[in-house]
Order: structure tokens, then C-alpha cells, then sequence
């Protein structure tokens, strides 16, 4: 090889890895093609997440457990707000099962893409897998968590209806939530460095503006249909209803909650498309 060759090799330009236009609806179908890489990555959060632990899987359920305890001494036995007639025990488990996943998934979605950075920086693949992987091996703790809640509730004497059944569309709900804050807070942050630091206050925030500390029933019934544009506090409100049938049951507010992750969902696989090459060289 002369020197020439040898030199115009070495100042070749590295390869540009640029994500296909498509529509939406067409990306979708591409994350279905790489489901397996879906699944690769979820496993390998849920391994990662439990490695070297001391109580491993059970932190799944002493994190609500522990705020469980803590609100009902300060929200319930001192400052005695209304629980729906419901043992505070239940009143509070059941709105926290689903938040915490919310919050857990929210939190680790935002790092998802930086953390990720030699990757997507080297290969091509739908970008949008690493927070939806995020959000699906965050079900496993929800799982657990469930599981507890359904013990704590059978314990003070609730027995399944078919109520029960609506927590199906509920977990959905809860895994779309979580899914479409997590697609809009990583791609934020891969743009903007200071939206990690940003993350912790609007979690604590969104928990106080969700009707886990209190109920529903405190907003005025002109404005629950607005109060669920927070789409946690549908979600939050079903489990407590198909669980103990009291409380809000589906209605305006489940409604305004759907409709309003769904509406988020579209305009954020949109915007992270739009963003995906912009990104790869930001992050």
C-alpha cells in the first residue's frame, strides 16, 4: 500500500449512523422487528438492578411498605385525613404500588439514553427500546409489590369482585404513563445535562399533586375531570376502586387521564424521531 493510500484512509470520515425518516406508526412496527433486543435489555436492567444486594427483589416491596407506615402515622393518625372510609393501611398501599413504579421507572428512564451513550453512538437500533426497556423490567417490582397489596387487602377482609378485572386496562395505563414520561425526560436530558438534577423535585412534586396523601374526593367534582389531566391520579384512584370498591370509580378523571398519557405518548414518539439524530450527537 503507498502512502497516499495509506494517508487518505487514515483521514477517511468515520461513518454516519442516521436513523431512517418514518412515520410513526411505521417506527412502531420496527420495534416490533427488534423485540428480542427489547427483552435483551429489560433482563439485563433487572439483573443489573439486583446484583449485590442485600435483600435483592424485596426492596420492591419494603420502599411502599415504608412510605406506607409514614403516611398513616403523619397523614392519617395525626393529621386524620379522610381515607375513604378505608384502613389507612389500604388507603395508602394501594395508591403507592402504582407511584412508586411511576417514580422508579421516571428516575431511571432519564439516564437511560446518556448512560447508553458508546452505544448508540456505534450501532443503530430503535433508541426508542432503552426507556421503554426501563419501563417493562420496572413491571417485575410492580408485580411483587401487587402481590403484597393483594395479601394486605385480603387481610382486612376485601374480597375480589369484578372489579378486579379493571385493573388490566390499569396496568397498561400505568406502564404507558411511566413509559411516556420516561421517552420525554430521557430525551431531554440527552439535550439538556441539567434535567437530571431537575428529576427529583418534579417527582416529589408530581407526588404531592396525585391524590395519594389524600383522596379525590377532597377536589370539587366541577374540577376532577381537569385534576386528571395528572395521569397518575386515574391510575391511582382505579386500584384503590377495583381493589376495595371504594373511592372514584372509573369515570371523567380515568378518562382524562387516558386520554391524556395517549395524546403525551404520540407527541413524544414524535419528538424524539424528529430528535433521534440531533441526540446521538449531543449525548
Amino acid at each position: 500500500m503507498t502512502l497516499s493510500h495509506s494517508l487518505a484512509k487514515a483521514t477517511a470520515p468515520s461513518p454516519t449512523i442516521i436513523a431512517p425518516r418514518r412515520p410513526v406508526w411505521a417506527r412502531l412496527i420496527n420495534v416490533w422487528h427488534y423485540r428480542e433486543l427489547l427483552y435483551f435489555l429489560a433482563w439485563r436492567d433487572i439483573k443489573v438492578r439486583y446484583k449485590q444486594t442485600l435483600l435483592g427483589a424485596a426492596w420492591a416491596i419494603l420502599q411502599p411498605l415504608a412510605m406506607m407506615l409514614v403516611f398513616s402515622l403523619f397523614f392519617g393518625r395525626l393529621a386524620h385525613l379522610p381515607s375513604e372510609r378505608l384502613p389507612y393501611p389500604v388507603f395508602y398501599y394501594a395508591a403507592l404500588v402504582p407511584w412508586t413504579y411511576f417514580a422508579t421507572v421516571v428516575t431511571n428512564s432519564t439516564e437511560s439514553l446518556v448512560s447508553h451513550q458508546t452505544v448508540i453512538t456505534r450501532v443503530y437500533f430503535p433508541r426508542v427500546l432503552l426507556p421503554m426497556s426501563t419501563a417493562v423490567a420496572g413491571l417485575v417490582d410492580l408485580g411483587l409489590a401487587f402481590l403484597t397489596l393483594v395479601g394486605l387487602v385480603a387481610i382486612y377482609g376485601f374480597t375480589p369482585s369484578l372489579r378486579f378485572f379493571w385493573l388490566i386496562p390499569l396496568f397498561a395505563l400505568a406502564l404507558l404513563t411511566a413509559f411516556t414520561a420516561g421517552l420525554w425526560l430521557s430525551a431531554f436530558n440527552a439535550m439538556y445535562r441539567d434535567v437530571r438534577y431537575m428529576v427529583p423535585f418534579l417527582v416529589q412534586f408530581w407526588l404531592f399533586a396525585s391524590p395519594i396523601a389524600y383522596s379525590s374526593s377532597m377536589v370539587p367534582k366541577s374540577w376532577r375531570a381537569i385534576y386528571g389531566l395528572n395521569p397518575i391520579a386515574g391510575i391511582v384512584e382505579g386500584f384503590r376502586w377495583s381493589l376495595t370498591g371504594s373511592g372514584l370509580a372509573p369515570g371523567p378523571m380515568l378518562a382524562a387521564s387516558a386520554g391524556t398519557v395517549l395524546l403525551l405518548l404520540a407527541l413524544g414518539l414524535w419528538y424524539f424521531q424528529r430528535s433521534e439524530t440531533t441526540i446521538v450527537d449531543r449525548v
